[in-house]
């Protein structure tokens, strides 16, 4: 009779090493994706978009323009919804 076998203790990594390793291919996370980074940001008018060397670094406008086409393709429409979401999907 077979058995099932675990993984041995001595393995280090217990998830895939990679984000793209989560995301299926057809997945229209990958669609937003490709669409913003095709984008002139500073054309768009987005200001943080060529940031100072001073100060604290801001977010990257492109990273906050999927998150909010995420949330709009999805229909989440609150914040605190939204915040829950990153930390439950990637």
């Amino acid at each position: 009779m077979r058995h099932l076998e675990g993984t041995p203790r001595s393995q280090t990594l217990l998830l895939p090493p990679s984000v793209e390793d989560y995301v299926p291919e057809d997945h229209p996370v990958r669609v937003i994706d490709a669409f913003v980074d095709s984008l002139n940001l500073s054309e768009m008018g987005f200001r943080k978009a060529q940031t100072a060397h001073t100060g604290r670094r801001p977010y990257h406008p492109g990273d906050l323009l999927k998150l909010y086409i995420y949330a709009y393709l999805n229909q989440t429409s609150s914040t605190r919804r939204l915040e829950k979401e990153c930390h439950r999907n990637l």
